[in-house]
């Protein structure tokens, strides 16, 4: 298999090689090596804390580390190599699997994670289908964090102003950006599918065709890179925060979800006459239960629980619905060989890895235990109390307690992550913000 990289490297005249590891925030750790050396080198060590950096780069308590700090083994995934479209001199990417020194998958590595829940999948002859949307927002450069942010300046000499939901024109005002997303994409065999101006002010929604749930969490990881990377070129910022802009909807990264059997094809969510199956339901209800015990995975961030309020496009409940926007989890209109289940609630700031996993895992958790799901919602589902955790505390909190959920995705990731986001929002919560100091400061 090395033969075979080795090969693409010299037909493509590559001269250095971006050895990638996601961590557990999504951000691409690793080396950049020259190709000689990569050649003759493949293999790659890091010390297994690089995967549980906190956003800021802290780290969990000491007490749930291993303080001697060992290296990882880390070997090259052959399938995702690619070039990389902006880089200035001809390079490469791969992303790589990490493992022990025995041999073992590193169970705290998201890629892994993702693996394990898909063998769960493949030892009952399942295999799921995804397909993500990725909505985010187009920005004036914004060096300083203290500025709130604005829409960029288009090919017209203005910047965005108002809603301009699914304006072809809109769209068009960031043409020369788009063409540039689009081969970037095709340079690198990123499938995106349709481009649409989202209800934002400058937010746009990116669709990929609809494939295997561990390709796809690669091309979305990429796909994050390869956005902001774009933008930087046309003097914008691309951002995948979840809430960016107070008087803006959010951001989201809802995923379409069905399961075939690996024999024969179908989708296992339709009989042979046409009829929604038992999986369907399980599968639904599975979500129902089990996404309010992990909301961190889909809200990972403090800024991520701003996106989920009533009335802007994003969900606060796991209610389900034929074609209803309101809920949680969408039934899209489609053909029986299509019928599938829209997650809704991820924001786009998700690690693409443990999203899916964990949305994944909801769904087998239903399907294995033939769990019942409510009845479909037909209508505003936003009447109903907010069916999520109050706060960043109780969510940890859930999900450290739920002992389904680890058995699928692993105790000890689990319980790291747990540990990282407990660190991250303890620092969150030491800044004191611009709104406490204008209506605390001399009023209180």
């Amino acid at each position: 298999m090395n033969h075979q990289i080795n090969e693409w490297l010299r037909e493509h005249r590559i001269t250095e090689v971006e050895c990638i590891v996601p961590d557990m925030t999504g951000v691409a750790r690793g080396k950049i090596v020259p190709k000689d050396k990569f050649v003759s080198d493949p293999e790659m060590r890091l010390p297994e804390a690089v995967l549980i950096q906190t956003v800021t780069g802290d780290y969990p308590d000491d007490s749930m580390l291993d303080l001697t700090d060992p290296d990882m083994v880390l070997e090259p995934d052959p399938n995702t190599l690619r070039y990389v479209p902006w880089a200035v001199d001809p390079t490469a990417q791969l992303i790589y699997d990490c493992f022990r020194a025995d041999g073992s998958p590193v169970d705290v590595a998201p890629r892994n994670v993702l693996k394990r829940v898909l063998s769960l999948y493949e030892a009952l002859g399942l295999e799921p289908v995804l397909a993500p949307e990725m909505e985010f927002y187009l920005l004036s450069p914004n060096p300083d964090p203290d500025i709130p942010l604005a829409a960029p300046i288009g090919r017209t000499g203005r910047a965005e102003f108002g809603r301009r939901s699914y304006s072809i024109d809109a769209v068009n005002e960031f043409d020369p950006l788009f063409e540039d997303i689009y081969d970037y994409c095709h340079a690198q065999n990123l499938e995106v599918d349709t481009l649409i101006h989202e209800i934002g002010t400058a937010q746009m929604e990116i669709n990929f065709l609809h494939g295997n749930p561990l390709e796809l969490a690669d091309q979305v990881f990429l796909f994050k890179r390869t956005v902001r990377e774009a933008a930087f070129r046309h003097n914008m910022y691309a951002t995948f925060m979840a809430k960016p802009m107070e008087n803006e909807p959010g951001s989201a990264m809802h995923i379409h979800q069905s399961v075939v059997d690996k024999n024969t094809g179908r989708n296992i969510f339709t009989n042979e006459d046409g009829s929604p199956s038992d999986n369907f339901f399980h599968f639904i209800a599975g979500m129902q239960k089990y996404i309010p015990q992990t909301m961190p995975l889909f809200a990972p961030y403090v800024n991520s629980f701003r996106r989920l309020s009533r009335y802007t496009a994003a969900p606060t409940n796991v209610e389900w619905g034929y074609d209803n926007r309101t809920v949680g989890l969408r039934i899209p209109h489609s053909s029986p060989a299509a019928r599938r289940v829209e997650n809704r609630v991820p924001g786009v700031d998700v690690n693409p890895y443990i999203a899916i996993a964990a949305t994944l895992a909801c769904g087998y958790l239903g399907m294995r235990d033939k769990l019942k799901p409510t009845e479909p919602r037909q209508t505003d589902a936003y009447e109903l109390p907010y069916q999520f955790p109050n706060s960043s505390e109780e969510s940890l909190q859930r999900l450290a307690s739920c002992h389904e959920i680890a058995e699928v995705l692993g105790p000890r990731f689990v319980k790291m992550y747990v540990g990282m986001k407990e660190k991250e929002f303890s620092e969150y919560f030491r800044v004191i913000s611009p709104w406490e100091r204008k209506f605390l400061l001399l009023h209180v």
